[in-house]
C-alpha cells in the first residue's frame, strides 16, 4: 500500500506561502520604483525650467548690459510673458522686452501652433531700484512649480498670478548701471 509522505506535502504547502509572500514583497518594491520614478520625473521638470529660467534671465540681463545709455526704457510696468506679442516695428529696449516676453510665452518652440517652450506660466519683470547714478535695475523671472514649496520672497514679480504662491518659483538677478561719464568740474556722474 501506497504512503504518502507527509513532510514531503507539507513542505510543498511551504513553498506555496513563501511564493505569495515573494510576490507581495515584490509588487510592494515595484510600487516604490513607481513611485520614484514618478518624483524623478517631477525633480527633472523642475530642472527643465529652472534651467530655461536661467536662460531668459541671462537674455535680459545681457540686453540691458548692451543697451546701458537706455536702461530706463527696459523696466516693466506689469509682468511680461502672458501672450505672445508681434515684434514687428520696434526697436531698442522695446523690441528687446516684446521679444523677452515672447520667449517667456514660449515661442521658442512650437507643437501644432502651440507654444510648448517655455516654462509653466513664466513671466518676468525689470524693476529700477535705484534711479540716480549708479543705476541699479532687478531682473526677475518667475515661474509655476509643479509642488508646494515656500513662497518666494525674493521680488513681487508674478505674485497672485498663480493659485498657490507657494508653486512660484522665482530668480532675480541686480544689475549695475555705473557711470558713464563724469562732469569734469564736478567730478560728479552726468545722466547720459
Amino acid at each position: 500500500m501506497y504512503r504518502p509522505n507527509v513532510s514531503r506535502i507539507r513542505q510543498s504547502g511551504m513553498t506555496m506561502l513563501e511564493v505569495l509572500i515573494t510576490i507581495v514583497i515584490v509588487a510592494f518594491g515595484l510600487l516604490g520604483v513607481a513611485g520614484l520614478q514618478a518624483r524623478m520625473h517631477v525633480a527633472e521638470t523642475e530642472a527643465y525650467q529652472r534651467a530655461q529660467a536661467t536662460m531668459l534671465l541671462r537674455y535680459m540681463t545681457d540686453r540691458i548690459n548692451a543697451n546701458r545709455k537706455n536702461g530706463m526704457s527696459y523696466v516693466t510696468a506689469s509682468a511680461l510673458g502672458g501672450a505672445l506679442q508681434d515684434c514687428s516695428g520696434l526697436s531698442g529696449g522695446a523690441l528687446d522686452l516684446c521679444e523677452w516676453n515672447n520667449l517667456l510665452a514660449g515661442a521658442s518652440e512650437t507643437k501644432g501652433g502651440q507654444s510648448v517652450g517655455g516654462m509653466i506660466a513664466a513671466r518676468g519683470c525689470v524693476f529700477n531700484t535705484v534711479a540716480s547714478m549708479p543705476r541699479q535695475f532687478t531682473v526677475a523671472v518667475v515661474w509655476q512649480g509643479l509642488s508646494p514649496t515656500v513662497a518666494s520672497s525674493a521680488t513681487t514679480c508674478g505674485s497672485g498670478t498663480y493659485a498657490d504662491d507657494k508653486t512660484r518659483r522665482a530668480m532675480v538677478a541686480p544689475i549695475t548701471i555705473g557711470c558713464l561719464q563724469n562732469d569734469p568740474n564736478t567730478g560728479l556722474c552726468v545722466t547720459p
